[in-house]
């Protein structure tokens, strides 16, 4: 009979925050495993010294890196898978002769631990259990509570963040969410800082090292020296910061305008940004330089988070289909003075949010609200041009999506411009609730078009799992097509020659 293994949370470093249950299982074990570092005691085993039974068999898992460089073949990446794949055979050799094999883990087994590759290995083989330990994130709060506050409360949000994010992605994250842990410090605190400043959370950012430990201290993150973060550190952005009034930023994270307090003064003008498709090569520089002088962006999530995020600049993201809310909400901000931008995919004039905000606008309380469009790359020009020209002449664009017209209309239009003869791009072709009209479509044109008509998949144009596909409208698989693709259906004339697609601009 096998033995079980067991990883156990110890908590941060205190040994009194060890559980009832971690202490039983810990003081039952006949194998206890333990990692270090390179040249350094175990932390883990110093938290749990006085609950290690005499008669147990220790066995210290010694990591052969850190950070820095390893001369391993494989990079450190090789360095860690091998130094697993070790700790799993040294430990499995304990389970196969009967023996019960309890794994200490630093404050919570599953969050940012070492032990979950050793359990991923192990969980299908033999009995497993995770005791849950106190995460060094709530000790840290529990440290500063005093001076901070709670962490979150209400509908406050709280996001985990490793300081090994990109720099950008760190500071959008930071910006749109109420309250923030930052792990991982050490040599990305300097980035770590500017993360924050850029997202306007830097005042009441605290930072917390040796939580619960001896010689634990704490102190706002703007008074750290940089070069004195060690790796037992972290950073604790309270909830109640991101409604804390200040003289540079307004906090805002819902778009409704009751939550937004601005002063009036008369209204500003509103724009509406084209982001194209997705690449910041394909984003304009009258585009760029307009969203770097506004102080907010209104949008449909995946695209505000696009948009860098800077010290002044408050993001109102919300979701896919509340277009005519999200555009009131810009206009009340332009109208109160705030110069705001409401941003979109592609060209915000191609199904986008432009016409969102001009049915919002015709509210006369949005009279004096001026309206500019700049324009965006859309997506039917990305895709085209990764074809070659197959829009070089008369082209229809459509869009296969019946949320806001009844697909009797949709139909009625596909007759007509398969009857016309025109080049059709197809946008919205199918979403996870919408899995028939891409196939309706197809019966449709093949109604009008010969079976060989050119068709062009695009999928994700522009970004890095881009992939185009150019095929015919009797082979086209309907269930390949997702939200992710635009349909280009070539004319009577369009053509594929070794330059790629492309349709004449003369008719014979």
């Amino acid at each position: 009979m096998t033995g079980r293994f067991s990883v156990v949370g110890i908590g941060p470093g205190d040994p009194d925050l060890v559980t009832i249950k971690a202490a039983r299982m810990i003081g039952d074990a006949a194998v206890v495993a333990y990692h270090a570092g390179v040249r350094k005691e175990s932390h883990a085993r110093r938290i749990a010294a006085d609950l290690i039974p005499a008669t147990a068999v220790e066995e210290e898992l010694r990591y052969p890196v850190t950070t820095g460089t390893t001369d391993h073949p494989g990079g450190y990446v090789g360095a860690m898978a091998e130094f697993y794949e070790s700790c799993a055979v040294r430990l499995a050799a304990h389970l196969d002769a009967g023996r019960d094999v309890v794994l200490l883990a630093e404050g919570d087994p599953l969050f940012y631990g070492s032990s979950m590759y050793l359990h991923d290995r192990f969980k299908e083989v033999y009995e497993t259990e995770v005791v849950p330990g106190v995460p060094a994130f709530a000790a840290a709060t529990a440290a500063i509570a005093g001076s901070s506050g709670p962490l979150v409360r209400q509908t406050d949000v709280l996001t985990v963040l490793p300081g090994t994010l990109p720099e950008p992605e760190l500071a959008r994250r930071l910006a749109d969410t109420e309250a923030a842990v930052i792990m991982k410090l050490g040599r990305t605190f300097p980035a770590v800082r500017s993360a924050l400043a850029q997202a306007g959370r830097l005042e009441g950012a605290w930072y917390v090292e040796r939580a619960s430990q001896a010689d634990e201290r704490w102190l706002p993150v703007a008074d750290v020296d940089a070069d004195s973060v060690p790796y037992f550190s972290l950073i604790v952005v309270p909830g109640d910061t991101a409604h804390r009034p200040s003289a540079d930023r307004l906090r805002a994270r819902d778009p409704q305008p009751a939550a937004v307090e601005v002063h009036e003064q008369g209204a500003a003008e509103l724009l509406v940004v084209g982001l194209g498709p997705g690449p910041e090569d394909w984003l304009t520089p009258e585009a760029s330089a307009a969203l770097a002088d506004v102080d907010h962006v209104v949008g449909y999530g995946p695209y505000v988070a696009r948009v860098p995020q800077r010290p002044g600049l408050t993001r109102h993201a919300s979701g896919n289909t509340v277009e005519v809310d999200r555009a009131r909400a810009a206009l009340e901000l332009a109208k109160a003075g705030e110069r705001v931008a409401v941003v979109s995919g592609g060209d915000a004039g191609v199904f986008g949010m432009a016409a969102a905000v001009f049915e919002a606008a015709e509210d006369p309380a949005y009279a004096g609200v001026a309206i500019r469009v700049l324009p965006g790359v859309s997506a039917v020009q990305a895709v085209a041009a990764r074809a070659g020209a197959p829009i070089g002449a008369d082209f229809a664009v459509m869009s296969l999506s019946d949320r806001l017209k009844p697909w009797h209309v949709v139909e009625r239009r596909l007759r007509a411009v398969a009857e016309a003869d025109l080049v059709l791009a197809i946008y919205n072709p199918a979403s996870r609730s919408r899995t028939e009209q891409v196939a309706t479509a197809q019966r449709v044109l093949l109604e009008h078009r010969k079976p060989d008509t050119v068709v062009v998949v695009g999928r994700d144009v522009g970004r890095a799992e881009e992939s185009l596909t150019v095929t015919t409208l009797a082979e086209l698989d309907p269930a390949t097509i997702d939200m992710s693709c635009l349909l280009i259906v070539g004319a009577e004339s369009t053509r594929v020659s070794a330059a790629g697609v492309w349709t004449p601009r003369f008719v014979r």
